[in-house]
């Protein structure tokens, strides 16, 4: 009996990801983490729990990734309570 082997695991995107809109959301994360906001708020309170700087910027980048998405969705306006209440 032999066990068969597992395909590895793809972290991160795929090769045929929007390379623009990653970049874009990459850029508008280091805007956030330096500009006064509930964003830098958020990314401030990731560091605060001792995520080291990059990976904070990219949870960042993937919160505000999915913030557009589900803004989009359902036509409705950004809330920064929402935000808030997430990250607590």
């Amino acid at each position: 009996m032999q066990r068969s082997k597992k395909p590895q695991q793809i972290r991160g995107l795929n090769q045929n990801h929007n390379h623009e809109m990653k970049e874009i959301f990459k850029s508008t994360a280091m805007s956030a983490s330096h500009c006064a906001g509930p964003l830098q708020d958020f990314y401030q309170g990731l560091l605060a729990r001792g995520m080291k700087p990059e990976m904070a910027r990219l949870t960042l980048a993937r919160k505000i990734a999915a913030i557009t998405l589900t803004l989009w969705k359902k036509g409705e306006r950004f809330d920064a309570e929402h935000l808030k209440s997430q990250a607590a």
